[in-house]
């Protein structure tokens, strides 16, 4: 039990000492793919509700 733990801590260090905070351009993209995506789900979902609507 003590092992596991040790070993997974051991993981989340080397984890945080790989990862860097990302500039201003690398966050507008990230916020940008990401927007497109919520979009893009939401947009089939309503499509596919309006398709069972239409059905019924």
């Amino acid at each position: 039990m003590i092992s596991n733990l040790k070993t997974f801590i051991i993981e989340c260090k080397r984890v945080l000492a790989v990862t860097k905070k990302p500039d201003g351009t690398e966050f507008k993209n990230i916020f940008k793919i990401s927007g497109m995506g919520v979009l893009l789900i939401g947009a089939v979902g309503f499509l596919l509700f309006i398709a069972k609507e239409m059905l019924i």
